[in-house]
């Protein structure tokens, strides 16, 4: 729910931008203004929930989310002008950022090794099921009166106290339970997840990887962890810049420059939220039997020839119809099958147990802030730069990515938490006498 959550949250602002638009009259930045100012206060909410989940549980923090959904989506729909609707996504993005950081951390903490991955990709596809859900909701209100944005703003009610009411019943992680000193608790909760024989293991290693003092920020510049820090850094920034929410928030848009109309626009969006949905179903088939990197890499050479294709079209004229939305669904099925799923996966699992909350908070942050940077500034790139160029530059990052992956990032497979700490801080040789 915390996915479906943070897709929806993304994916509304797609059919509700023409209408704000005409509502508002707005420039190339102001429409950016209205796209990212949820994205600024992702930014805000993802750099207090780490240090927040790891001082008041994983739970908490998701419960309080919940609740400031709901009230922003009154907020956001109710808003009586465009300094109060960008006031109101901008505090709606602090419960997004703070579920996009603790949601990943808490699957990865509950899922045995052998199905974190499976997991983990059910994760992404409860944000791009989020997302299918807001496009559909935006094509229901297409024909809904001057008011239709304000309603689809407002629905957001109803899956935010959904999410509230199933996390109250939640349990909390079992790591956060035994670093808090439950370790009762923690060990009957991993017995009903993974048997008797696997808790006890499992609470050896909690325990092990826990007797160094809990991580604070002066330790993510230790030589072994500031390297997990650099690689969730960099794959932060080449996620977001290699164009995935520019071509998620803008698809209707994109599709208008295409010469569509607006009816035409919106459907072929649900389209794509559709095809995004069986994508990510691909995901849970690949992540755990091919491995992180290579499905990364993939992804990433396959969203760049899309991309590539893109250019072409515009070069030769074509830039319309069917082909234009073929090529963005090539580039959204790469990304959904294979990066998506891999990166919320990968990156709370490079993180050792007593520092992944404080962490996560780097990746998480920066992918928030590259995001709400890109999509700010993408109807301005795509109107006065030029469709090739902008197209082309989020090619050139895609390629980019799956360069970065193949030499530094490291495989995590199958591998238990505990044990990847030995990725970045390799047991001491022992000494010759």
């Amino acid at each position: 729910m915390g996915g479906l959550l943070f897709g929806f949250d993304i994916g509304i602002i797609a059919g509700a931008g023409p209408f704000l638009l005409r509502q508002f009259h707005l420039s190339d930045l102001g429409l950016g203004w209205a796209y990212s100012a949820l994205l600024f206060g992702c930014i805000v909410g993802s750099a207090v929930a780490g240090r927040a989940s790891d001082l008041y549980g994983r739970k908490k923090v998701l419960v309080w989310s919940g609740v400031l959904f709901a009230a922003t989506s009154i907020a956001t729909g109710l808003a009586p002008g465009f300094t109060g609707f960008i006031a109101a996504r901008f505090f709606g993005g602090i419960a997004v950022g703070a579920v996009s950081l603790v949601s990943p951390m808490y699957v990865s903490e509950v899922s045995p090794p052998s199905l974190r991955g499976r997991m983990g990709a059910l994760y992404q596809l409860s944000i791009v099921f989020g997302a299918v859900v807001s496009y559909a909701i935006n094509y229901g209100l297409r024909n809904a009166g001057a008011d239709n944005w304000r309603w689809m703003f407002i629905t957001g009610v109803v899956p935010s106290i959904l999410f509230f009411a199933l996390m109250v019943f939640a349990p909390e992680t079992p790591r956060f339970l035994f670093k808090s000193g439950k370790r009762d608790e923690s060990f009957r909760l991993l017995e009903r997840i993974g048997g008797k024989e696997a808790a006890k293991f499992q609470i050896t290693e909690i325990a092990a990887s826990l007797e160094i003092k809990q991580g604070t920020w002066r330790n993510l510049f230790q030589p072994g962890i500031r390297r997990a820090v650099i690689i969730g850094f960099i794959l932060s920034i080449l996620v977001q810049a290699s164009g995935i929410n520019t071509i998620v928030d803008y698809a209707p848009a994109i599709f208008q420059s295409a010469g569509w109309k607006i009816n035409a626009a919106l459907l072929s969006t649900l389209l794509l939220g559709g095809i995004d949905l069986l994508f990510c179903l691909v995901s849970f088939a690949i992540i755990d039997r091919e491995g992180r990197r290579p499905v990364y890499i993939t992804g990433s050479l396959g969203m760049m020839v899309a991309l590539a294709g893109l250019v072409w079209t515009i070069t030769i004229n074509r830039f319309h119809g069917t082909l234009v939305l073929t090529l963005i669904i090539v580039f959204l099925a790469f990304f959904q099958a294979c990066i998506g799923p891999v990166y919320w996966t990968l990156v709370p699992e490079i993180f050792p147990n007593r520092i992944r909350g404080t962490a996560m908070v780097v990746p998480v942050l920066t992918q928030w802030v590259v995001n709400a940077l890109v999509v700010l500034f993408f109807p301005l790139a795509f109107n006065k730069l030029g469709k090739a160029d902008t197209f082309g530059l989020l090619a050139v990052m895609c390629l980019l990515q799956a360069i970065f992956t193949w030499g530094y990032v490291p495989e995590t497979k199958g591998v238990p938490l505990e044990e990847i700490e030995a990725f970045w801080c390799p047991p001491a040789p022992a000494s010759r006498v």
